[in-house]
C-alpha cells in the first residue's frame, strides 16, 4: 500500500518535470545542488550503490533505498532505473513522509 503511494507520487513528480533519472543527469543535478532527495533502487549493483551514496554524502543530499530498478523506472515511465532524484521540496517531503510510515510498520 505505501509502496504504491510512493510510486504514484513519483509518477506525479515525473509529469511535473520534478524528477531526474539516468546516471549522468542524476550526478549533474546533485553536483548543481538542485536535489532534495535521492532514491536508489534496492537491487542495484553494489558499485552503483556506493557511487550514489558517496555522492549524496559529499553534497549532503538525503537518500533512501526503495523499489526495484524495474519498479523505479516503471513509475516514472522509463526503463530500468538504478536511481532518481527529486527536484521539488514538496514531492520530497511527501515521499519521505510515506517512507517514515513504512518504517513504523
Amino acid at each position: 500500500m505505501i509502496e504504491k503511494k510512493v510510486m504514484n507520487l513519483l509518477g506525479m513528480a515525473q509529469r511535473a518535470n520534478q524528477i531526474v533519472s539516468g546516471e549522468y543527469a542524476v550526478q549533474k543535478a546533485i553536483q548543481e545542488k538542485r536535489v532534495y532527495l535521492l532514491l536508489i533502487a534496492n537491487d542495484c549493483a553494489d558499485e552503483t550503490r556506493k557511487t550514489y551514496t558517496d555522492l549524496a554524502e559529499k553534497y549532503n543530499v538525503p537518500f533512501h533505498y526503495l523499489l526495484t530498478r524495474e519498479k523505479l523506472g516503471q513509475c516514472i515511465g522509463k526503463n530500468f532505473r538504478a536511481a532518481a532524484v527529486l527536484l521539488d521540496s514538496g514531492f520530497s517531503k511527501a515521499v519521505e513522509k510515506w517512507l517514515a510510515e513504512k518504517e513504523k510498520i
